[in-house]
């Protein structure tokens, strides 16, 4: 899209070939970060500019770019991309500096011209197209076509987005406005459920998926609880919390103490636990509303991990033993390092393709 050069029809002045052709730039930023925090590629354009146009007069960057010193020709239309490749190269041949300001045109006659164009938020297309069709038409001496993103996402930006949409859900969708805590605990059990079956199934465009709505659900928790009059608090909240909490329980990245295998790490992390929750009982803190055989597998883990010798019941409980048993495989599985959660339901998986493969037989 640079230095496209032709002959501008008969009798009109054809600009020197070493004549600096100029610039035009897009400068493109992102909503997600600080309006003013910008590139210094991005300033320094800025400030090297002949010209700065931004259509949006309430575009947020603006207040930071006057601050700056940088003169601003905001509000009202663009001018055409004929125009401003005018205003850059000088070429006469497409009317120089049409749409500039009073004498401008004098300026530009010389070409090299630069010109900064901040878009509003839905970009310009009317610019961008007709400046790639004078381009792709071999017909006209073309400027440099820049696009400079002068500010970019950090990591975990879009969760900003998540944020506002839920926000605005909330306050305008029938259903959503209307959800309380207790009413989202049979999603968020169905959410966390689809995600474990996405790991085992090893999908991964299921996995991301799976992420996303039970990541949802801690949004709309959150924006729920913003609205308690008693006790409110916010995703920044909850982030600040368990942000808190990584800190204290890993002392060997972020204090002094060291740990040099996995097994150290999980005795920082039980001590620190322990001093925080100060419980009475190592059952404390186990929810008996989890499927039963990972509630024995849990049960199981806190008593070997606390040395406890404690007697597994007697059949006398239930009359036929099952119970009994199943907590003895339970207890037996942890004790192996297998999750019989996941190795039940691993059996149950093959069971299930078993039986799949026998009515296809019939």
């Amino acid at each position: 899209m640079n230095d496209a050069t032709t002959a501008a029809g008969p009798g009109a002045p054809v600009p020197s070939e070493s004549a600096a052709p100029g610039r035009i730039v897009l400068l493109t930023t992102s909503h997600r970060v600080a309006p003013g925090l910008l590139s210094w590629p991005a300033w320094r354009t800025l400030r090297a500019a002949d010209r700065v146009l931004c259509p949006d007069p309430d575009h947020p960057q603006l207040p930071y770019l006057r601050e700056a010193g940088i003169a601003v020709e905001a509000g009202g239309e663009l001018p055409s991309a004929e125009e401003l490749v005018a205003y850059c190269t000088g070429d006469p041949g497409t009317g120089a500096g049409a749409g500039a300001d009073a004498g401008a045109g004098a300026e530009a006659a010389a070409g090299g011209r630069t010109v900064v164009v901040v878009p509003s938020g839905e970009g310009e297309p009317r610019l961008t197209d007709g400046l790639a069709r004078l381009a792709g038409s071999g017909r006209l001496r073309m400027p440099d076509l820049e696009l400079l993103p002068a500010s970019y996402d950090l990591p975990g930006a879009r969760l900003l987005d998540l944020v506002q949409v839920m926000d605005t859900i909330r306050a305008e969708c029938p259903w959503s406005s209307r959800q309380t805590s207790e009413g989202l605990v049979k999603y968020g059990i169905e959410e966390a459920y689809e995600l474990v079956e996405a790991i085992e199934e090893g999908d991964r465009e299921a996995l991301r998926e799976e992420l996303g709505d039970v990541l949802l659900q801690v949004v709309f928790h959150a924006r729920i609880a913003e609205e308690d009059p008693e006790e409110p608090f916010s995703i920044d909240d909850v982030a600040g919390t368990i942000v808190e909490k990584l800190v204290h329980r890993h002392p060997h990245i972020f204090g002094d103490e060291a740990a040099e295998t996995p097994e150290d790490v999980k005795a920082h992390w039980l001590r620190t636990k322990a001093a925080e929750k100060r419980r009475e009982s190592v059952t404390e803190g186990i929810p008996l509303g989890q499927p039963a055989l990972a509630l024995a597998a849990k049960l199981a883990s806190r008593v070997r991990t606390a040395g406890l010798e404690v007697s597994l019941p007697s059949a006398a409980g239930d009359g036929d033993g099952f119970g009994e048993a199943l907590l003895a495989l339970a207890v037996r599985a942890e004790a192996a390092g297998t999750d019989p959660e996941s190795a039940l339901r691993s059996a149950a998986r093959a069971y299930r393709d078993a039986v799949r493969a026998a009515e296809r037989s019939d």
